[in-house]
């Protein structure tokens, strides 16, 4: 179940540094970004392309080596935590978002979740 999970997190970030670098005009507008001039474009690549393949690239390596999947388990509980708790309160204090903004809220809370499940489930049986 774990190297499914972290597999699964190296093909959705990969897809999305896919989708940032190559339509980045039409995902920085479904993302709510109203516009951004060169230095605001080459940041929006940057992080939203660049830093994601990274992540896709650092989640295929977890996935595919059994003796780091504990620590990629671990690594994704450090980032969902904390993207789900800013994502509330972004939310929270910039009600109404956009359709993009909720559908990427719910898979970061669906993938916080499932790797809190992991987690648990894996202490359990130990």
């Amino acid at each position: 179940m774990l190297k499914i999970y972290l597999g699964f997190n190296a093909a959705l970030y990969l897809v999305f540094a896919l989708w940032c670098t190559f339509w980045a005009s039409k995902t920085a507008t479904a993302q709510g970004f109203l516009a951004l001039d060169g230095a605001g474009r080459a940041e929006y690549l940057t992080v939203y392309g660049g830093l994601q393949f990274g992540l896709a690239l650092f989640f295929a390596l977890l996935a595919w080596t059994p003796r780091w999947h504990e620590v990629g388990l671990l690594f994704a509980l450090c980032i969902y935590l904390p993207i789900v708790l800013w994502r509330i309160a972004g939310l929270v204090a910039h009600w109404p978002v956009g359709s993009t903004t909720l559908a990427v809220a719910g898979l970061e809370a669906f993938m916080l979740l499932w790797a809190g499940w992991i987690w648990f489930s894996q202490r359990g049986s130990a």
